[in-house]
């Protein structure tokens, strides 16, 4: 078996969180491609080493000279993991290297990823294993876009049985220019490593024993997720669960790649496992989470469209598309359509999009509602459970939540019901209970 494990910045924020782990890397021969982020917090009121080097870009721009200063602070920050792991290695080289970069007026992005470059660098020094740049492996096109075929073939030199350390977050565009993911982007590299390595496991180690069924901040304790399938990743990421970063699902599940998540201060922990939608086993829950979201506006627009019925959905869109607005769903009925936007999404827009959408469909009624959230019940096991988003109506009902719209894809993998901000919590709390009693019993309760 081979594994990549990838680890956080909390993971690896001073010499002792690195000792740690160091030595769950050494605690199974599996574990062969690591990938590290760049130092987290330390403790409360710290500062990320990635935020101290957008810190330092913003004041080399205006003085170089504050610039170097600044930067020897970050390089006090690595001087102290070195000298707490005991290691006979320096960093001085590294730091001449960005120190000239400086000078010579370099991009945010090379900047930023030298984070992860200098912590690759003490990781590999503290294993022993192969320092391996993903500038010279992770591709990016002319456009700045993410380049997966070139990339798997930049890697058919890496010999499988080596071990190697590669820094998360970032790689480079044809001219060598350093191109970065999103903030969290290490968790793609991982992702990127499992597939290009055909690996067996893909493990992402961070301060937590993997995912919560709900938000701990409106549920007090919630049950943790032993299993979790891709799909339904997706579903609770994107309404709201802080759960995984969602482009680093892709690499690993277009390989069927299992992805671990563990907890550096809790190596014992089994943590959640993120599963091939059709390779759930029997420690799958029949509900598996819920989540949701505030801050949502829905417009609806209703028009007597006859012989241009045809056309009305594609101009409604038109407009939010050319407005430079992401709608997020639009369940509709014959000659209604409603649209609901993220009300970030949305800010100094809505005049604007309400009188084109007068103008160029003239609608005979507009109907704005603000103050609306959207809460998700996620479960594969839903599918085909006859009677289940009839369930979820009567939970909210018997909470005293009145539903405003739902939403539901023919895969049944997940519920969406729009409630007014102020029941936002009680929809959770409600259906949190109910799925709960639907996993001790192992079915749909109705």
């Amino acid at each position: 078996m081979r594994k990549v494990v990838k680890f956080g910045g909390s993971s690896l924020a001073d010499a002792c969180q690195m000792k740690k782990v160091v030595d769950i890397i050494r605690a199974d021969e599996s574990r062969m491609y690591v990938v590290p982020s760049a130092p987290g917090k330390r403790f409360k009121g710290d500062v990320k080493v990635t935020d101290m080097l957008i810190r330092c870009y913003e004041i080399q721009k205006r003085d170089v000279d504050e610039g170097h200063a600044y930067f020897y602070h970050i390089q006090d920050r690595y001087d102290e993991i070195i000298s707490g792991l005991g290691l006979d290695f320096s960093l001085e080289d590294e730091y001449r290297e960005i120190h000239s970069a400086i000078d010579e007026g370099m991009s945010e992005e090379y900047l930023v990823s030298r984070g992860e470059y200098l912590n690759g660098k003490v990781l590999a020094a503290a294993l022993g294993y192969r320092f391996i740049d993903p500038a010279d492996y992770v591709v990016f096109d002319a456009a700045g876009n993410y380049d997966e075929n070139r990339t798997v073939e930049a890697f058919y030199d890496v010999d499988i049985s080596e071990r190697f350390v590669m820094p998360g977050f970032y790689g480079a565009a044809e001219n060598g220019r350093i191109k970065t993911f999103s903030r969290g982007g290490s968790d793609i590299t991982g992702s990127i490593v499992a597939k290009a390595m055909k690996v067996d496991v893909y493990e992402n180690w961070t301060d937590v024993s993997g995912f919560l069924a709900a938000d701990p901040r409106i549920i007090e304790n919630p049950a943790g997720i032993q299993e979790i399938s891709y799909s339904e990743l997706r579903e609770l990421s994107y309404m709201g669960a802080s759960v995984f970063h969602e482009e680093a699902i892709f690499p690993a599940r277009s390989e069927g790649i299992p992805i671990n998540i563990r907890n550096t201060n809790r190596p014992e922990d089994e943590g959640s496992w993120i599963v091939p939608d059709d390779k759930i086993t029997e420690a799958h829950s029949f509900i598996t989470g819920i989540t949701g979201k505030t801050d949502f506006t829905a417009l609806s627009f209703e028009k007597d469209i006859g012989s241009d019925r045809l056309g009305f959905g594609r101009k409604v869109l038109q407009v939010f598309e050319e407005s430079k607005v992401m709608v997020e769903h639009v369940p509709s009925s014959i000659g209604t359509m409603t649209v609901l936007v993220d009300d970030k999404e949305l800010e100094g827009k809505e005049e604007n999009i309400l009188r084109r959408i007068r103008r160029e469909i003239d609608p005979y009624n507009i109907k704005v509602e603000h103050d609306l959230a959207l809460v998700a019940i996620v479960g594969e096991s839903m599918y085909g459970a006859v009677g289940a988003a009839a369930e979820i109506f009567r939970v909210l009902a018997a909470a005293g939540v009145n539903v405003k719209l739902s939403i539901q894809g023919i895969n049944e993998i997940s519920c969406v019901v729009g409630v007014a901000e102020d029941d936002f919590e009680t929809s959770i709390k409600a259906l949190y209970s109910y799925a709960e009693a639907c996993n001790r019993a192992r079915k749909l309760i109705v």
